[in-house]
């Protein structure tokens, strides 16, 4: 992906922005929510900045292409970008200072958002956007955080996702450690209140059970500021 299917993409004049979260050897930490057994896993996304919505196709033919090559299924999404917070804007990482397509320090998340049936969509946006995310980010070390938003799945076949969310972490240790992870600083105490916290807020909008979590390489090759 890094080194064969991201060139062809940034090689598309349609193309202005381009990252990658992969499943690479170097994640092997495993996520806060564990992937259920039996169930096929996220081994990658990939995520393609367009001017419009009808410049997809040549993208979308050389990621479908890339797949095919060795058996993957594939599903697509538009979706509408809200970069939370980046590199530099938190306490736990400095401005980005490495090159486009070389691996980001730290660990990333890939979370999978199915919204309730029985939530509205706009409450049910709001709750994540106004209340979710300025809590979790008081309560958790978060070096970027990207929220998008699904306006249409692509294909007849995608699960029926409403957000996806890359959170990334300083360190493999902020993921697998709870006193890390929920900013304990030592204090059990107060990583249970962070831990009682955050599930308030994230079942306040969100079914545990079908919520989808993956740990992943962060790939930024082109981001759309650059240019």
């Amino acid at each position: 992906m890094v080194d064969h299917l991201a060139p062809t993409l940034l090689d598309e004049a349609t193309v202005l922005g381009l990252t990658m979260a992969i499943d690479d050897p170097e994640v092997d930490v495993d996520p806060p929510m564990p992937w259920p057994h039996g169930e096929d896993p996220l081994l990658a996304t990939v995520s393609v900045w367009l001017a419009a919505y009808g410049h997809r196709g040549a993208a979308e033919g050389r990621i479908l292409a890339a797949a095919a090559d060795d058996d993957l299924t594939v599903h697509g999404y538009l979706v509408s970008e809200s970069l939370y917070t980046d590199y530099g804007e938190s306490p736990w990482s400095g401005p980005r200072d490495w090159p486009d397509g070389q691996r980001s320090p730290g660990v990333l998340t890939v979370g999978l958002l199915q919204r309730p049936p029985e939530h509205e969509r706009t409450a049910w946006v709001r709750h994540w956007h106004d209340v979710q995310s300025p809590e979790s980010a008081e309560l958790q070390p978060r070096t970027r955080y990207v929220r998008n938003l699904v306006v249409l799945a692509l294909d007849s076949g995608a699960p029926p996702i409403e957000g996806i969310v890359d959170e990334a972490w300083p360190s493999k240790d902020h993921v697998r450690v709870p006193d890390l992870f929920y900013r304990g600083d030592g204090d059990p105490a107060r990583v249970q209140a962070h831990v009682e916290r955050m599930l308030a807020n994230v079942t306040a909008f969100l079914d545990l059970t079908t919520f989808r979590t993956a740990t992943m390489g962060e790939y930024l090759f082109r981001t759309p500021a650059a240019r």
